[in-house]
């Protein structure tokens, strides 16, 4: 075999490698590694710039990439615990590959990094919700009544609210958010369930994507096992009819319905100040269909 057919194999099998990169989104997150000798751009938007012209390449190449979020303090503690280096290009891939293997990454498919960026961070938004409303359930324990696994029994019923919910939703696109108060934070999770992209597994019921569902589920459950304060919207949009907005609050083990005035209200104040702001056009604000939950639950002493 030749010098030139060892070349041939050696391009033959670089397409078969898949890469990660971590990548720096924000400024700050870049002006901390910057205090790294080894750490070799100087800005932000070099930087990037960069980054998209390699994933272009290696795409051109038949090479296939992910972006995993690398995040400088997680990085120095990396460090620290294995006793490696943090001003060493070993060590920064060496976390990259454990960060692809474990936290949140998205395939690069050709979309611009002003693309990715955004969803790259939603994604790591969403684990970490995930993380933390997992294990707030687990650390609930056993009910001391009947000895219920709590979290567990609190995810069982927001599933089924949840499947009950989008059963008696208008048909068309929907847009879910669900936040609660809860002990250390306010959790804030969203799901959306299109006709055109899901198929669920009742005929001519769509189907929310699976992980976005399980985020969704773990932060209602959250507010049901904990009896926190929290609410329930849901926005329906039809081709040629106003958009529907309609939503419940969380009290104790179930959800309430918002009147029509409720939603409105919610709707038509600013959050951050509290004054009235106009209401969209084209945007009916309605109370929510009846939900006809015959299974509340236990209460499990509560």
């Amino acid at each position: 075999m030749t010098a030139t057919d060892h070349r041939t194999l050696r391009r033959v099998l670089r397409r078969e490698i898949a890469g990660t990169i971590g990548l720096l989104t924000d400024e700050h997150d870049f002006r901390t590694m910057r205090r790294y000798r080894t750490f070799a751009f100087q800005d932000h938007a070099t930087y990037l710039h960069h980054v998209e012209a390699l994933l272009r390449s290696r795409a051109l190449q038949g090479g296939f990439t992910t972006l995993a979020l690398f995040d400088p303090e997680e990085y120095a503690d990396y460090c620290s615990r294995g006793g490696l280096d943090p001003d060493s290009p070993a060590s920064r891939t060496r976390f990259t590959a454990d960060i692809a293997a474990t936290g949140p990454t998205v395939p690069y498919d050709g979309e611009p990094l002003t693309d990715l960026v955004p969803a790259l961070v939603d994604e790591a938004v969403r684990r970490a919700t995930w993380d933390y409303a997992a294990s707030l359930l687990a650390r609930l324990g056993a009910c001391a009544t009947c000895g219920e696994d709590l979290g567990r029994a609190a995810f069982a019923r927001a599933s089924r609210l949840l499947t009950r919910i989008l059963d008696t939703s208008p048909p068309g696109r929907r847009h879910l958010v669900c936040s609660v108060a809860g002990p250390d934070e306010t959790l804030v999770a969203v799901l959306h369930t299109d006709p055109a992209e899901h198929a669920g597994p009742t005929s001519g019921t769509p189907g929310p994507d699976e992980a976005e569902a399980l985020e969704f589920t773990a932060v209602l459950a959250v507010g049901l096992a904990t009896h926190s304060p929290g609410g329930l919207v849901v926005r329906v949009t039809a081709p040629g009819a106003p958009d529907r907005v309609h939503g419940w609050r969380l009290r104790g083990y179930g959800l309430v319905p918002l009147t029509a005035g409720e939603v409105f209200d919610a709707y038509c104040t600013d959050a951050a100040s509290g004054e009235p702001i106009p209401p969209e056009s084209n945007v009916d604000y309605c109370a929510p269909p009846d939900l006809g939950d015959p299974d509340p639950g236990p209460l499990h002493g509560h």
